[in-house]
């Protein structure tokens, strides 16, 4: 039997959440939580442990970046960051698995093997 997967997602976006939600649902993951602010992400991640995160960079609070450096310095989590702006993601962080946004479901499906291969070679 194949392990469930829980993916928490970091989107400030309810409807951008609640859509990418049900994509990662219909990929065969669990939803483990949606969290709207970076301290929040810290919070959930270090209470439910998600196998994978799938982090937004531009919070309205806070900064997903700055979620992932802070849950990162506690355990290793593979995490995916979703932006418009790829040189600033790896201004900040050059070893980052991004999906850029506008994304398709062929995407965000490689996006999630290259981290979850990144963290797995860690």
């Amino acid at each position: 039997m194949k392990a469930i997967v829980r993916v928490m997602i970091v989107e400030d976006d309810a409807i951008i959440a609640l859509l990418l939600s049900d994509v990662v649902e219909s990929l065969g993951y669990q939803v483990c939580d949606i969290v709207m602010t970076q301290a929040e992400a810290v919070a959930s991640a270090r209470a439910s442990r998600p196998d994978l995160m799938i982090v937004d960079v531009g919070l309205r609070s806070g900064s997903g970046v700055g979620a992932m450096q802070a849950i990162l310095k506690e355990r290793v989590t593979p995490h995916i960051f979703v932006t418009g702006d790829r040189r600033n993601v790896l201004q900040l962080a050059p070893d980052a698995v991004i999906l850029e946004k506008p994304f398709f479901i062929p995407d965000l499906i490689r996006a999630i093997e290259v981290a979850t291969a990144a963290a797995a070679a860690n």
